[in-house]
């Protein structure tokens, strides 16, 4: 038994819900994943998915720990 195709793996979380059924928090939510998924693809494309994973992974640590992201002038 083989892994299902990643176009299979939507539908085990459900179909996503038409932009208009959302709410504003859904809207808001989403447009920050659109968001980080483009600045990951460019890192990607950039520097690859090794860069793009470590500076994901490190962003995730930093938030965990309450430390700040970028340095206050």
């Amino acid at each position: 038994m083989g892994n299902k195709a990643t176009a299979d793996a939507p539908e085990r979380f459900g179909p996503a819900p038409e932009p208009e059924a959302m709410t504003e928090e859904q809207k808001s939510k989403d447009k920050f994943f659109v968001q980080l998924a483009r600045i990951t693809e460019e890192m990607i494309a950039v520097h690859g998915k090794e860069f793009a994973m470590g500076t994901l992974v490190l962003s995730a640590r930093f938030v965990a720990e309450d430390r700040p992201l970028v340095k206050k002038d």
